[in-house]
């Protein structure tokens, strides 16, 4: 028996529904294991991007309406844009575009860097340059999320790839904001886009050494808006998956707006600087992979649409919690359920929609994912950030951790038809309780 198998070789005892040592079964896979390599490191320098444009907004402005701007004009783009990629996700090679999405994501930070280490930076270029990197997000991350399918070959094995692509983007939570508050504040924002361009050459080499089968692309005379209303029509006819995407829109839109107000609780209402900025969202980042190990030590998605409405309000509860805090210490473990929540009702929805949804529709459903998860988070950048310019920022956290445990509620009063749904399916692809 090979090492591989022995790792993941099942468990005899019945009746529980995870098991630690299949925690990294999906690394057995070549190329997911390339990918997961070339991902941890290219995600830490997205992470110092992420932390170093809303530190040099807030730096060069003060104002948390510009913070809201900025997040509105990064993300926008995959609202317009992603039911398009799905398109191409379902007719094109996924690989060459990901190589070419991420040439041109290292290109746009080496941009950003030579700005600011010029003193030539202004807030207009970092508002252009997010849309820029916006457009290029919204056909990387349908696409993306897409190829993990293609890199797995057992079926049950799908849900631990997604959880460890999440934990792997949460790890580098963990280490990008705490590496960036260090960085700016001994050497400037600067220093931190030029080391998450540089972090892409290690994405670019796993997808370049990758040799995924190709698929047989089932390549269709329709015109594109046909194949668009033929993928809306499936997901939104599909009761399970409209109240998934619904629910996950919900949270996007007022729950994932923390990450624009927390430069201002850091610093007005915990007096600190870019550090503590920085260990907030590394807090963030290991309440996130909490919940990224959790769901990679499942066996297979049965019963993960329960955790759907408990992730959510956890997440409120999590916002309310920390609005009032006045304290660091009391802040940062307050952090750690936003994360948790946050991660587990992103990656549980993730992993019941790539369950159930048939293969030849499966690019246009992630894109109606990325639409939900990215493409509503820009309406909610804006709208905190005006709240928050009004009411400031601990009142309008308040508002969104109440939005979120109304959605739970709402959608938890949906389980048992979610249930009566799924469960066949389950049944049919053979992913069924012990």
């Amino acid at each position: 028996m090979h090492s591989w198998e022995i790792m993941t070789a099942p468990k005899t005892k019945t009746g529980t529904s995870r098991d630690w040592r299949f925690l990294i079964r999906a690394l057995k896979y070549r190329n997911y294991r390339l990918f997961f390599g070339g991902q941890g490191i290219s995600l830490v320098g997205t992470w110092m991007q992420q932390i170093a444009i809303s530190w040099l907004i807030y730096r060069l402005t003060g104002s948390a309406f510009l913070l809201g701007l900025t997040g509105f004009a990064g993300q926008i783009p995959t609202f317009i844009l992603a039911p398009v990629a799905g398109v191409i996700a379902d007719r094109m090679n996924r690989i060459r575009i990901l190589i070419i999405t991420q040439i041109l994501s290292m290109v746009q930070a080496f941009l950003l860097s030579f700005l600011v280490l010029t003193d030539t930076i202004a807030v207009w270029h970092i508002i252009v340059l997010s849309v820029i990197l916006g457009i290029i997000n919204a056909f990387d991350m349908p696409i993306r999320q897409s190829l993990i399918a293609d890199m797995i070959e057992k079926r049950e094995d799908l849900g631990n790839a997604i959880a460890l692509n999440s934990s792997i983007f949460n790890g580098a939570r963990l280490i990008g904001p705490s590496l960036a508050g260090i960085l700016i504040a001994s050497a400037g924002e600067g220093i931190c886009f030029l080391l998450n361009g540089i972090s892409f050459g290690a994405v670019i080499f796993a997808l370049l050494a990758m040799r995924v089968k190709p698929k047989v692309m089932d390549v269709k005379d329709s015109h594109i808006l046909h194949e668009l209303k033929e993928g809306f029509n499936y997901a939104f006819g599909f009761l399970t998956i409209r109240f998934i995407l619904s629910l996950l829109a919900l949270i996007s839109l007022t729950g994932m707006q923390y990450t624009v107000l927390m430069p201002i609780i850091a610093k007005d209402i915990l007096h600190g600087g870019s550090n503590t900025f920085g260990f907030l969202m590394a807090a963030t980042g290991i309440g996130a992979l909490m919940g990224a190990f959790y769901l990679a030590s499942r066996k297979n998605a049965f019963g993960l649409e329960r955790w759907l409405p408990l992730a959510a309000s956890i997440l409120g509860a999590g916002l309310m919690a920390v609005s009032i805090s006045k304290y660091f210490w009391l802040s940062l473990i307050l952090m750690l359920p936003i994360g948790f929540g946050m991660m587990v009702q992103m990656a549980a929805s993730n992993t019941v929609l790539q369950t159930i949804v048939d293969d030849d529709k499966r690019g246009r459903l992630m894109s109606l994912y990325a639409m939900a998860f990215m493409g509503m988070t820009p309406m909610g950048s804006l709208l905190a950030g005006s709240m928050a310019s009004r009411i400031g920022a601990p009142n309008t956290l308040i508002i969104a951790g109440i939005f979120c445990i109304l959605g739970a509620i709402l959608f938890a009063g949906k389980l048992p038809l979610i249930k009566q749904m799924i469960h066949p399916i389950y049944h049919k692809k053979g992913i069924r309780p012990d």
